[in-house]
């Protein structure tokens, strides 16, 4: 079992800046990617970003240019910047770690981002 444990988020004005965290622990060797996502409105969740073990990124084109992603492997930690936030941008992001066995799939609590115009 994956445990993770989400921190940061907040209220921030329209073009400020947040960051959000994520420490996994427990039987991590499964992971290999983690990431974020948000929710979106009748479609489920969107993914935001994510990062394998090996570096390799992806982001959403809604944030690509505004959000950064990073990880350190050996805290077992991803980190999601993100700038020039929008109120678009408002929602609760959760964390998510996962590798190639599909038992291996991991969601954190959920961090509440609030960007006012």
């Amino acid at each position: 079992q994956v445990q993770l444990v989400e921190s940061g988020g907040g209220l921030v004005q329209a073009g400020g800046s947040l960051e959000l965290s994520c420490t996994a622990s427990g039987d991590t060797s499964c992971i290999s990617t983690m990431g974020w996502y948000r929710p979106v409105p009748g479609k489920g969740r969107e993914l935001v970003a994510t990062i394998t073990s090996g570096g390799s990124i992806f982001f959403a084109d809604s944030v690509r240019g505004r959000f950064t992603i990073s990880r350190d492997n050996a805290k077992n930690t991803v980190y999601l910047q993100m700038n020039s936030l929008k109120p678009e941008d408002t929602a609760v992001y959760y964390c998510n770690a996962d590798g190639p066995d599909s038992a291996c799939d991991y969601w954190g609590q959920g961090s509440q981002v609030t960007v006012s115009s």
